[in-house]
């Protein structure tokens, strides 16, 4: 058996040797390690053999042998086969390329970041609530019990009927809800909560997703005098300093009392033109004192905390920043929409 190796071992070396690609490697694999190969013959005579000790030991000698020189031999075949691809396939870097289009922010993302940038440098923290939520926490706890008529102006998408348990949230308030019930100790609160909200509407100023920010302060002497303040500050930030703003009496089941704020128009400065419909006024969001029975819902003493809440469309402050006309166009993915903003960058960059 030793010699028979020996001569095998040679046998196996020589033709290791004489082959040139990995297909002649495979058929030379075949032939001693296939099922019919001379290796596997071998190894099925070790029931025949008188030193069984001896032909196994032999046998072990002969499959390491073909093994290493099979390997040694498929890395360098293997190396070849590379080094003759990556020369025929040689880029030829003196060719022009392809104009590569750069993206932008989204001007949706621009605003968030703005106003979330103003008002944590104010101390608010930012909370981003989930989108499907309970009919309890999205109406229910906001002082709108079911069959309430003003649910009808957030007519929003349920998973089966008006009355099932989960819904895609009309309001990001659902968040401020969260964090009140989350507040264990219930003391102070100053947050905003930005997210996507969801209503059954799609035209031009109107979209069936769209982008809110409510914020919610919760603490002691709180008064609409906090609330003025907050809200011309931010205004003044995100539309400029020349910006005035205006109160005007309304209602809200989740605030009492409640206020539509409106800023000067900040296309016309107030004087009047075609996008704030010759009033000099337009309206960017709805506000108010949190309602006692809001804070009571969520675990809150009423006599001794109040707070105020406002919530504005980012979308809208987004379509007056940059004069965009349809809301439907910020929802398009249209490249040729959102390269004006990068443009804009540049033109910022140049002053």
């Amino acid at each position: 058996m030793k010699e028979k190796v020996e001569n095998l071992c040679s046998e196996i070396k020589g033709k290791m040797e004489n082959v040139s690609n990995l297909n002649e490697l495979y058929n030379l694999k075949l032939e001693y390690t296939g099922k019919k190969g001379i290796i596997t013959e071998l190894q099925s005579g070790i029931k025949d053999a008188t030193d069984k000790k001896e032909y196994g030991i032999q046998l072990n000698i002969l499959k390491t042998f073909f093994n290493d020189s099979y390997e040694s031999k498929y890395n360098e075949l293997n190396e070849l086969e590379l080094n003759k691809k990556l020369e025929s396939e040689k880029i030829d870097v003196t060719l022009p390329s392809k104009r590569l289009r750069e993206g932008s922010k989204h001007p949706m993302t621009r605003i968030q970041e703005e106003l979330e940038d103003y008002f944590v440098s104010m101390g608010y923290d930012v909370f981003d609530g989930p989108e499907i939520e309970t009919d309890e926490n999205c109406f229910q706890k906001l002082n709108l019990p079911i069959g309430h008529p003003a649910r009808d102006a957030q007519d929003t998408f349920y998973l089966e009927n008006e009355y099932e348990k989960f819904l895609l949230r009309s309001q990001t308030s659902t968040s401020q809800v969260r964090v009140m019930e989350a507040n264990k100790e219930k003391g102070p609160i100053r947050i905003i909560c930005p997210g996507k909200v969801y209503r059954r509407d799609d035209d031009a100023t109107h979209s069936h997703q769209f982008m809110q920010m409510e914020g919610l302060v919760i603490d002691e002497n709180v008064s609409m005098a906090d609330l003025k303040g907050t809200l011309e500050g931010f205004s003044k930030k995100l539309l400029g300093e020349k910006t005035e703003v205006r109160f005007r009496p309304s209602f809200f089941p989740f605030t009492e009392p409640s206020v539509e704020v409106d800023v000067t128009c900040f296309k016309c400065g107030g004087k009047g033109c075609p996008l704030c419909k010759q009033t000099g006024w337009i309206e960017v969001l709805g506000a108010g004192m949190v309602h006692p029975n809001v804070l009571r819902y969520c675990g809150y003493d009423p006599e001794k905390y109040q707070g105020f809440a406002f919530g504005t469309g980012l979308d809208r402050f987004a379509m007056f920043k940059f004069g965009i006309t349809d809301i439907r166009t910020i929802y398009g993915n249209d490249i040729r929409f959102l390269n004006q903003f990068s443009r804009k960058d540049e033109e910022n960059e140049i002053k």
